[in-house]
């Protein structure tokens, strides 16, 4: 090998292990630590994600309560009408005494 061939050859060996390599050394710390805090932050949402099925679970309750009001409709109905005559049977005989 000639001196110049060896000088290029030193020189480039010394500018990855100078440079090179420490800039991909960061580079991937970085990138660990990122993951890292996106590892955390899915933790997170999954923690929230069980909490809010925790406080939904009721929703489809709600549909056999609007059921059973729709059902209770008639018969509240006929329930006021009913107080409405024992009402106006009172209220006649109010006035007459």
């Amino acid at each position: 090998m000639s001196t110049l061939a060896l000088l290029i050859w030193g020189v480039t060996l010394a500018l990855v292990a100078l440079v090179i390599v420490p800039v991909a050394l960061s580079l991937l710390s970085r990138a660990l630590t990122a993951a890292r805090n996106i590892e955390g932050y899915l933790h997170d949402m999954l923690e929230a994600g069980v909490r809010i099925v925790g406080h939904t679970e009721a929703i489809p309750a709600l549909n056999d309560t609007l059921a059973t009001a729709a059902a209770m409709k008639p018969v509240a109905d006929a329930i006021e009408t009913k107080t409405g005559a024992v009402a106006g049977m009172l209220a006649k005989r109010a006035e007459e005494n």
